[in-house]
């Protein structure tokens, strides 16, 4: 799929408007949240993940607990 995106201004930032055939790609709508990653070949753009933050969460509060054991796991 390659088609090109025009980046307009939207108040003091900027915004791209993503075509309909796009979001059924990544099953994603209005008010979704999309994860955007950094790769060697550009930006890669998928739907997030429900329950990403639930996960990040739990994980913080492991490596807060556990700060002293993965510091000696570093090394």
């Amino acid at each position: 799929m390659n088609m090109p995106l025009k980046i307009t201004k939207i108040g003091n930032s900027a915004g791209v408007i993503l075509p309909k055939e796009l979001l059924a790609h990544l099953k994603a709508g209005t008010g979704d949240t999309l994860s955007v990653v950094l790769t060697p070949r550009g930006v890669e753009l998928s739907a997030a993940e429900p329950d990403f933050d639930a996960q990040m969460a739990a994980a913080r509060e492991v490596m807060a607990r556990r700060k002293r054991a993965l510091r000696e796991l570093a090394k």
